[in-house]
């Protein structure tokens, strides 16, 4: 197993940082609020989403992460 160019707390420091820049771009995709639908429910903000649905967006925000990360180790690898 090849090892990684730099080390590994920097390397966990760094995709986690990745991973949440990535969350905050996911995070609005496919949004729709309660005024949107029609469907306020009473004692909420109009605003307030529908469906958020959060697991998905962390799995596809883990997968595009993993993906630069991995982009990104590869370009280390290379520069040296």
């Amino acid at each position: 197993m090849p090892t990684l160019p730099i080390p590994t707390s920097l390397a966990v420091a760094v995709f986690l940082t990745i991973w949440f820049t990535v969350l905050f771009a996911v995070l609005p995709i496919g949004v729709r609020s309660q005024s949107e639908t029609g469907e306020v429910a009473p004692g909420t903000d109009p605003g307030a989403p529908v469906a958020p649905r959060l697991l998905f967006k962390a799995a596809l925000t883990t997968a595009i992460s993993a993906g630069v990360f991995v982009l990104l180790v590869l370009i280390l690898r290379v520069t040296g």
